[in-house]
Protein backbone atom coordinates (compact mmCIF):
# COMPACT_ATOMS: atom_id res chain seq x y z
CA UNK A 1 0.00 0.00 0.00
CA UNK A 2 2.93 2.03 0.76
CA UNK A 3 5.72 1.06 -1.61
CA UNK A 4 6.82 3.72 -3.89
CA UNK A 5 6.75 2.79 -7.42
CA UNK A 6 10.10 4.08 -9.26
CA UNK A 7 11.76 4.33 -12.67
CA UNK A 8 14.66 5.78 -13.45
CA UNK A 9 14.67 7.74 -17.23
CA UNK A 10 17.31 6.50 -19.52
CA UNK A 11 16.72 10.42 -21.39
CA UNK A 12 17.32 13.90 -20.20
CA UNK A 13 14.09 15.62 -21.48
CA UNK A 14 13.71 19.11 -20.73
CA UNK A 15 10.07 19.65 -22.13
CA UNK A 16 6.56 20.03 -20.36
CA UNK A 17 5.61 16.14 -21.22
CA UNK A 18 8.16 13.62 -19.91
CA UNK A 19 8.73 10.43 -20.74
CA UNK A 20 8.27 7.76 -17.76
CA UNK A 21 9.98 4.66 -18.88
CA UNK A 22 8.10 1.19 -18.25
CA UNK A 23 6.36 2.54 -15.04
CA UNK A 24 2.88 1.37 -14.87
CA UNK A 25 0.01 2.66 -12.45
CA UNK A 26 -1.16 0.23 -10.41
CA UNK A 27 -4.68 0.55 -8.53
CA UNK A 28 -4.30 0.36 -4.35
CA UNK A 29 -7.22 -2.52 -4.46
CA UNK A 30 -9.64 -4.09 -6.85
CA UNK A 31 -12.64 -2.76 -7.79
CA UNK A 32 -11.99 0.66 -9.52
CA UNK A 33 -15.32 1.59 -10.97
CA UNK A 34 -15.23 2.63 -14.69
CA UNK A 35 -16.44 6.40 -13.85
CA UNK A 36 -12.80 6.71 -11.71
CA UNK A 37 -11.16 4.80 -14.63
CA UNK A 38 -12.72 7.39 -16.97
CA UNK A 39 -11.63 10.19 -14.99
CA UNK A 40 -7.98 9.61 -15.51
CA UNK A 41 -7.92 8.80 -19.11
CA UNK A 42 -5.43 10.58 -21.29
CA UNK A 43 -8.31 12.17 -23.30
CA UNK A 44 -9.51 14.39 -20.76
CA UNK A 45 -5.94 15.46 -19.86
CA UNK A 46 -4.60 18.88 -21.76
CA UNK A 47 -1.25 18.48 -23.67
CA UNK A 48 -0.93 22.23 -25.15
CA UNK A 49 2.83 22.51 -25.00
CA UNK A 50 3.24 25.34 -22.78
CA UNK A 51 6.92 25.52 -21.89
CA UNK A 52 9.26 24.42 -25.23
CA UNK A 53 9.60 28.27 -25.60
CA UNK A 54 10.46 29.06 -22.36
CA UNK A 55 13.51 30.80 -22.77
CA UNK A 56 16.82 30.93 -20.70
CA UNK A 57 17.80 33.55 -18.26
CA UNK A 58 20.90 34.16 -17.77
CA UNK A 59 20.88 36.07 -14.42
CA UNK A 60 18.64 33.62 -12.69
CA UNK A 61 21.35 30.85 -13.87
CA UNK A 62 24.29 32.69 -12.29
CA UNK A 63 22.30 32.17 -9.04
CA UNK A 64 22.47 28.33 -9.16
CA UNK A 65 25.56 26.96 -7.32
CA UNK A 66 28.76 26.50 -9.72
CA UNK A 67 28.76 23.45 -11.79
CA UNK A 68 25.03 22.81 -11.77
CA UNK A 69 23.29 21.19 -15.12
CA UNK A 70 21.62 18.32 -14.34
CA UNK A 71 19.04 17.54 -11.12
CA UNK A 72 17.46 14.65 -10.22
CA UNK A 73 13.66 15.49 -9.84
CA UNK A 74 11.54 13.09 -8.09
CA UNK A 75 7.82 13.09 -9.24
CA UNK A 76 4.46 11.96 -7.37
CA UNK A 77 2.34 10.51 -10.08
CA UNK A 78 -1.27 10.83 -8.60
CA UNK A 79 -3.49 9.80 -12.03
CA UNK A 80 -5.86 12.80 -11.61
CA UNK A 81 -4.82 16.21 -13.19
CA UNK A 82 -3.68 19.11 -12.28
CA UNK A 83 -1.39 16.07 -11.21
CA UNK A 84 0.62 14.48 -12.63
CA UNK A 85 -0.74 11.29 -14.86
CA UNK A 86 0.77 9.40 -17.00
CA UNK A 87 -0.90 9.46 -20.66
CA UNK A 88 -2.15 6.23 -22.51
CA UNK A 89 1.06 5.59 -24.18
CA UNK A 90 2.16 4.65 -20.70
CA UNK A 91 5.56 6.35 -20.54
CA UNK A 92 4.85 10.41 -21.15
CA UNK A 93 4.21 12.31 -17.84
CA UNK A 94 1.44 15.19 -17.97
CA UNK A 95 0.47 17.39 -15.29
CA UNK A 96 0.56 21.20 -13.68
CA UNK A 97 3.96 19.97 -11.33
CA UNK A 98 5.50 18.53 -14.07
CA UNK A 99 5.12 21.87 -16.42
CA UNK A 100 6.07 24.02 -13.87
CA UNK A 101 9.09 21.58 -13.10
CA UNK A 102 10.35 21.63 -16.72
CA UNK A 103 9.12 25.88 -16.94
CA UNK A 104 11.64 26.58 -14.68
CA UNK A 105 14.69 23.62 -15.52
CA UNK A 106 14.20 25.52 -18.92
CA UNK A 107 14.86 29.47 -17.55
CA UNK A 108 18.14 28.25 -15.94
CA UNK A 109 19.45 25.87 -18.40
CA UNK A 110 19.03 22.89 -16.32
CA UNK A 111 18.45 18.89 -17.44
CA UNK A 112 16.40 16.93 -15.15
CA UNK A 113 16.57 13.51 -14.79
CA UNK A 114 13.01 11.95 -13.64
CA UNK A 115 12.23 9.52 -10.79
CA UNK A 116 8.90 8.57 -10.30
CA UNK A 117 8.22 7.81 -6.43
CA UNK A 118 5.14 7.29 -3.96
CA UNK A 119 4.16 11.11 -2.53
CA UNK A 120 5.10 9.95 1.28
CA UNK A 121 8.40 9.15 -0.43
CA UNK A 122 9.62 12.10 -1.48
CA UNK A 123 10.05 14.51 1.19
CA UNK A 124 12.34 11.89 3.60
CA UNK A 125 14.50 10.87 0.65
CA UNK A 126 15.26 14.96 -0.46
CA UNK A 127 17.23 14.54 3.19
CA UNK A 128 19.49 11.54 2.39
CA UNK A 129 20.38 13.16 -1.02
CA UNK A 130 18.24 10.76 -3.21
CA UNK A 131 16.64 13.16 -5.53
CA UNK A 132 17.79 16.77 -5.90
CA UNK A 133 13.92 18.47 -5.68
CA UNK A 134 10.46 16.97 -5.31
CA UNK A 135 7.01 17.98 -6.67
CA UNK A 136 3.85 16.85 -6.34
CA UNK A 137 1.83 19.39 -4.77
CA UNK A 138 3.59 19.63 -1.55
CA UNK A 139 1.63 21.95 0.76
CA UNK A 140 4.28 24.49 3.06
CA UNK A 141 3.49 23.70 6.54
CA UNK A 142 4.90 25.52 9.38
CA UNK A 143 5.82 21.92 10.48
CA UNK A 144 7.01 20.98 7.07
CA UNK A 145 9.46 23.58 6.69
CA UNK A 146 11.59 22.81 9.98
CA UNK A 147 12.97 19.52 7.28
CA UNK A 148 12.64 20.65 4.39
CA UNK A 149 13.15 24.25 2.29
CA UNK A 150 10.39 25.10 -0.35
CA UNK A 151 10.28 27.34 -3.45
CA UNK A 152 6.41 28.65 -4.11
CA UNK A 153 4.77 28.17 -7.36
CA UNK A 154 1.26 27.77 -6.39
CA UNK A 155 -1.84 28.41 -4.00
CA UNK A 156 -3.70 25.20 -3.41
CA UNK A 157 -4.99 23.80 -0.07
CA UNK A 158 -7.33 21.52 1.24
CA UNK A 159 -11.22 20.79 0.58
CA UNK A 160 -13.42 18.40 0.77
CA UNK A 161 -15.70 16.31 -1.72
CA UNK A 162 -18.58 13.62 -1.25
CA UNK A 163 -21.17 12.04 -3.30
CA UNK A 164 -24.12 13.68 -4.47
CA UNK A 165 -26.98 11.78 -2.42
CA UNK A 166 -25.07 12.74 0.80
CA UNK A 167 -26.68 15.26 3.26
CA UNK A 168 -23.39 17.03 3.79
CA UNK A 169 -23.47 20.11 2.40
CA UNK A 170 -20.00 21.65 3.33
CA UNK A 171 -17.59 20.87 6.11
CA UNK A 172 -16.25 23.79 7.93
CA UNK A 173 -15.63 21.93 11.61
CA UNK A 174 -14.36 18.54 12.17
CA UNK A 175 -16.52 17.55 14.12
CA UNK A 176 -18.99 17.51 11.35
CA UNK A 177 -16.79 14.71 10.49
CA UNK A 178 -17.68 12.62 13.63
CA UNK A 179 -18.82 8.82 13.16
CA UNK A 180 -18.07 9.12 8.95
CA UNK A 181 -15.26 7.75 7.18
CA UNK A 182 -13.06 9.78 5.38
CA UNK A 183 -10.93 8.40 2.69
CA UNK A 184 -7.42 10.53 2.18
CA UNK A 185 -3.95 10.29 0.65
CA UNK A 186 -1.26 9.23 2.97
CA UNK A 187 1.70 10.78 4.07
CA UNK A 188 -0.12 14.12 3.07
CA UNK A 189 -1.10 17.21 5.36
CA UNK A 190 -4.69 15.86 5.09
CA UNK A 191 -3.93 13.37 6.57
CA UNK A 192 -2.37 15.02 9.21
CA UNK A 193 -4.74 17.31 10.02
CA UNK A 194 -7.01 15.17 10.38
CA UNK A 195 -5.22 12.12 12.74
CA UNK A 196 -4.06 15.78 14.43
CA UNK A 197 -8.00 17.17 15.48
CA UNK A 198 -9.26 13.35 15.52
CA UNK A 199 -10.20 14.15 19.79
CA UNK A 200 -12.47 16.84 18.48
CA UNK A 201 -14.94 13.56 18.55
CA UNK A 202 -14.35 12.69 21.97
CA UNK A 203 -14.26 16.22 23.16
CA UNK A 204 -17.62 16.54 22.06
CA UNK A 205 -19.14 13.31 23.15
CA UNK A 206 -19.72 11.71 19.64
CA UNK A 207 -17.72 8.50 18.08
CA UNK A 208 -14.50 9.72 15.96
CA UNK A 209 -14.19 9.57 12.22
CA UNK A 210 -12.27 7.30 10.56
CA UNK A 211 -9.26 8.05 8.45
CA UNK A 212 -8.70 5.36 5.44
CA UNK A 213 -5.45 6.76 3.59
CA UNK A 214 -4.61 5.27 0.47
CA UNK A 215 -1.42 6.33 -2.09
CA UNK A 216 -3.48 6.55 -4.92
CA UNK A 217 -5.80 9.16 -5.97
CA UNK A 218 -8.00 6.06 -8.03
CA UNK A 219 -8.22 3.86 -4.69
CA UNK A 220 -9.79 7.06 -2.94
CA UNK A 221 -12.91 7.79 -5.64
CA UNK A 222 -12.93 4.15 -5.63
CA UNK A 223 -13.83 3.96 -1.87
CA UNK A 224 -16.22 7.35 -2.15
CA UNK A 225 -17.94 5.37 -5.32
CA UNK A 226 -18.80 2.20 -3.66
CA UNK A 227 -19.29 3.44 -0.49
CA UNK A 228 -16.74 1.94 1.38
CA UNK A 229 -15.90 6.12 2.51
CA UNK A 230 -18.43 8.54 3.56
CA UNK A 231 -16.34 11.47 2.13
CA UNK A 232 -12.88 12.52 0.50
CA UNK A 233 -10.09 15.09 1.56
CA UNK A 234 -7.68 15.98 -0.82
CA UNK A 235 -6.20 19.32 -2.89
CA UNK A 236 -9.20 21.69 -3.79
CA UNK A 237 -7.89 21.92 -7.21
CA UNK A 238 -7.79 18.05 -7.58
CA UNK A 239 -11.36 17.67 -6.17
CA UNK A 240 -13.07 20.32 -8.60
CA UNK A 241 -11.30 18.23 -11.09
CA UNK A 242 -12.89 14.93 -9.87
CA UNK A 243 -15.96 16.37 -9.73
CA UNK A 244 -16.33 17.69 -12.94
CA UNK A 245 -15.17 14.74 -14.56
CA UNK A 246 -17.07 11.78 -12.39
CA UNK A 247 -20.70 11.16 -12.39
CA UNK A 248 -22.42 11.88 -8.86
CA UNK A 249 -20.16 13.77 -7.38
CA UNK A 250 -20.21 17.29 -5.55
CA UNK A 251 -17.94 19.60 -4.39
CA UNK A 252 -18.20 20.48 -0.43
CA UNK A 253 -16.18 23.59 -0.30
CA UNK A 254 -12.21 25.17 0.69
CA UNK A 255 -11.08 24.30 4.17
CA UNK A 256 -7.76 25.49 4.50
CA UNK A 257 -5.44 27.13 1.39
CA UNK A 258 -1.89 26.65 1.58
CA UNK A 259 0.73 27.18 -0.57
CA UNK A 260 2.53 24.85 -2.59
CA UNK A 261 6.28 24.94 -3.57
CA UNK A 262 9.24 22.74 -5.33
CA UNK A 263 10.66 20.99 -2.34
CA UNK A 264 14.73 20.63 -1.22
CA UNK A 265 16.68 19.29 1.55
CA UNK A 266 17.19 21.53 4.28
CA UNK A 267 19.45 24.47 3.83
CA UNK A 268 20.04 23.75 -0.13
CA UNK A 269 21.13 26.54 -1.80
CA UNK A 270 19.27 25.86 -5.12
CA UNK A 271 16.08 27.96 -3.67
CA UNK A 272 17.34 31.65 -4.82
CA UNK A 273 17.41 30.20 -8.64
CA UNK A 274 14.40 28.46 -8.49
CA UNK A 275 12.57 31.45 -7.00
CA UNK A 276 14.39 33.58 -9.69
CA UNK A 277 13.11 31.25 -12.08
CA UNK A 278 9.47 31.22 -11.15
CA UNK A 279 9.23 35.05 -10.87
CA UNK A 280 10.46 35.27 -14.04
CA UNK A 281 7.98 32.76 -15.49
CA UNK A 282 5.18 34.94 -13.97
CA UNK A 283 6.72 38.19 -15.35
CA UNK A 284 6.55 36.93 -19.15
CA UNK A 285 3.36 35.00 -18.78
CA UNK A 286 4.30 31.58 -19.19
CA UNK A 287 2.93 31.26 -15.24
CA UNK A 288 -0.23 32.32 -16.51
CA UNK A 289 -0.53 29.93 -19.46
CA UNK A 290 0.27 27.17 -17.38
CA UNK A 291 -2.39 27.83 -14.74
CA UNK A 292 -5.15 28.45 -17.83
CA UNK A 293 -4.27 25.08 -19.30
CA UNK A 294 -4.98 23.13 -16.12
CA UNK A 295 -7.80 25.58 -15.21
CA UNK A 296 -5.92 26.38 -12.07
CA UNK A 297 -6.27 30.49 -12.27
CA UNK A 298 -7.60 30.77 -8.52
CA UNK A 299 -4.27 29.03 -7.72
CA UNK A 300 -2.19 31.67 -8.52
CA UNK A 301 0.65 33.38 -6.66
CA UNK A 302 1.99 36.92 -7.29
CA UNK A 303 5.37 36.10 -6.14
CA UNK A 304 7.94 33.03 -5.44
CA UNK A 305 8.82 33.23 -1.80
CA UNK A 306 11.29 30.85 -0.13
CA UNK A 307 9.44 28.61 2.81
CA UNK A 308 6.94 31.32 3.77
CA UNK A 309 5.27 30.67 6.95
CA UNK A 310 2.22 28.34 6.66
CA UNK A 311 -0.73 30.39 5.77
CA UNK A 312 -3.62 30.51 8.36
CA UNK A 313 -7.43 30.17 8.51
CA UNK A 314 -8.83 33.76 8.98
Amino acid sequence: MRTPMRARNALFIPFALITAGTLLLTGCGAGTDDAVNASARSEAIPTTDVVSAVKEDRAAARLLPSGTRTLTLAVSVSGQPPGTSILDDGKTLAGQDVDFAYAVAKVLGLRLRTEQASFEAILPALDSGKYDVGVGNFGVTDERRRAIDFVTYINDGQGFATRRDSKLSQVTDLKQLCGLKVATGAGTTFEATLEKNRHLCADAGEKAYEVQTYSEQSAIWSSLQQGRSDIVMSTINGLRYAVAHQQGLKFLNEFHRLDVGFAFKKGTKLAPAFQAAVNRLIADGTYADILKKWNTTGSALTKSEISPPELKNQ
